[in-house]
């Protein structure tokens, strides 16, 4: 790839990463659930999605999706109810007086943090996301050189995006974990936990509804 289109790719790529969505929400969710460890890990999962979508693009899976009505359409709402369901999560917490964000204390010996669970939130969140699908579908064959392996460039590109958007997100959730004693506050903590299972409710039925 020539370096001016590797530049350009960087620069919408890093665009694309630091602009908020439902990625940012995420890790902002379990970074203050289960400090820095979740939200690492969370984004670990987010950004493994990435070459499923890359080797998808290369195959012409995508293309398939895209083409298939009733398939796309199921893979939309499949992704839209994951996100309602982690909203709704959320407020199930707040309305049963359950704290979102576990006892400093606790964080250390890994009271709120599953990694498992982290993993699977954060890489289902992604993968289920059809606007990740038409991304890479419209986005990626851009930079791809004919000449070479579709596959191999592809997932060479989700490599670059995978380190930038896992550095993006893992500096948003120390952020979000230096503030966790503010957010442990009871009223704040009720507050921020009905706010984030909102956002994340009209982000799935958005998605939802989108034609």
């Amino acid at each position: 790839m020539e370096i001016h289109l590797l530049m350009t790719y960087l620069a919408a790529i890093t665009l694309l990463t630091i602009t908020p969505g439902v990625d940012t929400m995420l890790i902002i969710r379990n970074a203050a659930r289960g400090g820095w460890q979740d939200g690492f890990v969370t984004s670990f999962g987010i950004c493994s999605g990435l070459f499923v979508h890359a080797a998808i693009s290369a195959v012409g899976i995508s293309v398939i999706l895209l083409q298939t009505a009733w398939l796309f359409s199921a893979l939309k709402l499949l992704g839209a109810g994951y996100l309602v369901w982690l909203g709704i999560s959320n407020w199930r917490g707040v309305l049963g007086g359950t704290s979102m964000l576990c006892d400093c204390s606790m964080a250390v010996v890994g009271g709120a943090f599953d990694a498992k669970r982290s993993l699977r939130e954060g890489l289902l969140s992604n993968v289920l996301n059809p606007k990740a699908v038409i991304f890479y579908m419209a986005f990626l064959p851009h930079f791809i050189n004919p000449e070479g392996s579709a596959l191999l460039q592809s997932l060479l590109l989700a490599g670059c995006h995978f380190l930038i958007a896992m550095v993006w997100q893992c500096v948003l959730s120390v952020t979000v974990n230096r503030a966790r004693v503010w957010l442990q506050k009871p009223g704040f903590n009720k507050i921020f936990g009905g706010a984030t299972g909102s956002v994340m409710v009209l982000l799935g039925l958005r998605l939802a509804l989108e034609d």
